[in-house]
């Protein structure tokens, strides 16, 4: 994920201050700034984050240590992963970019992180520079949750449904569906697949990969939608939007995704030069990009949240009337 570029400010040339310059070698080189705020955040914030999601997993679900370590390996290893596709795309076209920023939050999350991101300080040079960047990083992560997913569907066990509604119940994209035909066979009726640490990681990657891909505004799928057509790509940014109002209905936790689009969904700044056509190679990589984000996709992450919410609101509200 990377977060949209400073507002535009009025100045000879248009909206920014620059003057065009079409070829990305023609850019002035980043900023060279100290080695404390390039890389002593980063990686504090990184190594809580390592933490959070160890203590979530470890401790909050009473996993234990050894299921901390394997959660903390693998997630960890799928966010580093889609962050740092961003970062080494930026240092190869020369777009100046922070390095990760990681977002520890144990306990209010499901496994002690939000993700990360990164924070792009300077103009995309061309269509091409667009479209490698804002893919790059969905298409690392995947890449790495694949083994992910594979081995924690070999950990998973096939047991009995449980009774107890206020179990969570997770809703699996496409790919973990075929995931589990291929190694478990045909679930039974009346039987559930419990995924373990490593199940969980590969589950929460393949949902950030793909709510990094909705093209919109300045998410990964909106650097790929508008290095794929232009200004004509905050319309579909638009639709999408309201889409994920529709969604709402299915799952609450599309309320917070939403409000975040509308804040990221805002029109894209263009690139140095938007003539650069993309080629038959990038198109066929965009195709690549929709089968991740179809096979990744889920409407509603968690398959019981609103029953799950009404009832816990039902309680709170009766509690607090019964004193």
């Amino acid at each position: 994920m990377s977060l949209p570029l400073p507002p535009p400010t009025d100045g000879p040339f248009g909206p920014y201050e620059e003057p065009p310059a079409p070829l990305f070698l023609g850019l002035p080189a980043p900023v060279r700034r100290s080695w404390w705020v390039e890389w002593g955040r980063n990686a504090v914030l990184f190594v809580l984050t390592a933490l959070s999601v160890y203590a979530t997993q470890a401790f909050w679900w009473g996993g234990g240590h050894r299921d901390g370590l394997m959660m903390m390996a693998a997630l960890m290893s799928i966010l580093l992963a889609h962050e740092m596709g961003h970062y080494l795309a930026c240092r190869y076209y020369r777009v100046d970019a922070t390095l990760p920023f990681f977002l520890p939050v144990p306990v209010i999350s499901l496994v002690g992180t939000l993700g990360a991101f990164i924070r792009i300080r300077s103009r995309f040079p061309n269509r091409r520079a667009l479209f490698d960047i804002g893919i790059a990083g969905p298409l690392a992560g995947f890449a790495v949750c694949l083994p992910v997913l594979f081995l924690g569907i070999q950990e998973a066990r096939v047991l009995p449904t449980p009774s107890d509604p206020s179990l969570m119940e997770f809703s699996d994209p496409l790919l973990i569906q075929w995931m589990v035909s291929w190694l478990k066979g045909t679930i039974p009726e009346g039987r559930t697949v419990f995924i373990g640490p490593l199940g969980l990681a590969a589950w929460f990657g393949l949902l950030v990969t793909a709510l990094n891909l909705i093209p919109v505004g300045q998410l990964d799928g909106g650097h790929v939608t508008y290095a794929l057509f232009g200004r004509r790509a905050d319309a579909l940014s638009r639709f999408v939007w309201w889409i994920s109002v529709a969604l709402i209905l299915l799952s609450p936790s599309w309320i917070v995704w939403t409000i975040l689009l509308r804040v990221l969904g805002r029109s894209h700044p263009p690139t140095w030069d938007d003539r650069t056509p993309l080629g038959v190679p990038r198109i066929l990589v965009a195709v690549l990009g929709l089968a991740v984000f179809a096979l990744c996709f889920v409407p509603s992450p968690f398959a019981n949240s609103w029953p799950q919410l009404t009832a816990g609101l039902r309680d709170l509200l009766g509690g607090l009337t019964s004193r």
